[in-house]
């Protein structure tokens, strides 16, 4: 019988009973993706934004790095100058490369004020690396739907 079944090719025709019985056309989902957004999960980690505060415009990040630190990748490089009258860290400079990111969330956990934050937004899709670094403007306005020809 495992002879015959050798010859025969019976664990290939075994696999093949498997696969096709899950392509009938009543198990077959169809998403129609630029017409219709799909779904996206509560806690699905997307694009980084850098959150502003509402009331006068400012960003709400503190510069104190925390999140390039949390950042298994190295990813993120934060820019601060201290202010001589409020004695606080002014951001000046704040740059993310997407090109490298894992979207794991270890630099949203690890800032302290909520400023940064990996969205719901998934379309970051490129055919080259050219705009993966996103600067401080950037990472404020959000992403911006890319336009291929």
């Amino acid at each position: 019988m495992k002879f015959l079944r050798k010859i025969f090719l019976g664990d290939l025709w075994d696999g093949l009973k498997v696969t096709f019985r899950s392509q009938a056309p009543k198990y077959i989902y169809t998403e129609q993706y630029p017409a219709e957004r799909p779904a996206v999960s509560e806690r699905f980690r997307g694009a980084p934004r850098l959150n502003i505060n509402p009331e006068n415009g400012e960003t709400l990040c503190i510069s104190c790095d925390l999140c390039a630190i949390a950042c298994p990748e190295n990813l993120i490089k934060v820019g601060s100058v201290r202010n001589p009258e409020t004695r606080r860290k002014d951001l000046v400079t704040f740059t993310y490369d997407l090109s490298r990111c894992m979207f794991c969330g270890l630099c949203e956990d690890a800032c302290p004020v909520d400023a940064l934050e990996l969205t719901q937004d998934f379309e970051l899709a490129g055919y080259s690396r050219d705009g993966a670094i996103w600067d401080r403007q950037m990472l404020e306005e959000g992403p911006h739907p890319q336009k291929y020809q």
